[in-house]
């Protein structure tokens, strides 16, 4: 997957927004899955995936409907991303137990 930038948790987040509840988790899982397929492909053919794009997390999240982006401090929409930026830690987490 490529550098998260701050674009794309917000985009991240307004897709689990427009999510049920219940299946946002799955959801995160599933996007973050995606945008490593979708760089993996980038870099093997030098072009975007047709369905999830450059491999950005933006790109995934843009690919699904959206809920409008609210102002920060809406609560159901904190939620969405604190679980962004928390499969993010647990992806960089992973990752870091992979080098060592």
């Amino acid at each position: 997957m490529r550098p998260v930038l701050p674009g794309d948790v917000a985009a991240a987040g307004c897709a689990l927004l427009h999510a049920k509840t219940a299946a946002r988790a799955g959801l995160m899982r599933r996007m973050l899955a995606e945008a490593e397929a979708a760089d993996s492909y980038r870099r093997k053919t030098g072009c975007a995936h047709p369905v999830w794009g450059n491999g950005s997390l933006m790109a995934v999240a843009m690919a699904r409907p959206r809920a409008r982006e609210p102002f920060l401090d809406d609560p159901e929409y904190c939620a969405c991303m604190a679980l962004v930026f928390d499969a993010l830690l647990a992806r960089s987490n992973t990752a870091a137990r992979r080098i060592f």
